[in-house]
This record gives C-alpha cells, sequence and structure tokens, in this order.
C-alpha cells in the first residue's frame, strides 16, 4: 500500500549489528535492498526478498557483482536468520574493514 512503512527495511535497519562491524546502510534498490558498511561505504551484503513470508535470497560483494555467498548456490532464508548470518560472517565485512 502506498505511503505505508517498508517493515522489512525498518528491521533490518533495527538489528543492532555487533559493535565491531560498524553498523549498516539501508539501500532499497532493484527490488532488494543493498547494505552498506556506515564505516567505510563499502558493499556488505544484498537482500532481495522471495515473495515467500519474510524469506530473503542472501548475496555478498565478490570481485565485481553480487554472488552467492556459499558454495552451495543461492541462500535462502528467514530475514532475522539472513542477519545473523551476515552480522556474524566475516567475508561480508571485506570491504567494510
Amino acid at each position: 500500500m502506498p505511503g505505508s512503512p517498508d517493515e522489512m527495511r525498518t528491521r533490518i535497519e533495527a538489528y543492532p549489528w555487533p559493535p565491531q562491524r560498524g553498523g549498516v546502510e539501508v539501500v532499497r534498490a532493484n527490488k532488494g535492498y543493498t547494505l552498506y558498511s556506515l564505516r567505510t561505504g563499502g558493499p556488505v551484503a544484498r537482500l532481495r526478498p522471495t515473495g515467500q513470508g519474510d524469506k530473503v535470497q542472501v548475496l555478498w560483494w565478490r570481485r565485481d557483482a553480487w554472488s552467492d555467498p556459499g558454495p552451495f548456490g543461492r541462500e535462502v532464508m528467514p530475514l532475522e536468520e539472513a542477519l545473523e548470518f551476515i552480522a556474524s560472517e566475516g567475508f561480508f565485512w571485506i570491504h567494510a574493514s
């Protein structure tokens, strides 16, 4: 509905990012959300809603493009689990150091 708050973006912004990570800026773009490091401005992760509840596809910035974060292909999980995954895995934060 136009004018209604973007609940998913609000949840991403409210996530308690670990202090050593420095937090993220959330930008809505291209049917998803891009998370940038508040410390460096570098890309951290990309979340694409799947249309199945709050499940999202998780991507990370690798070389010069968004890519699947693991060797097993597409990573899809509920938003809270995705945020925990991003917060805890160091490779997402390579451009945030």
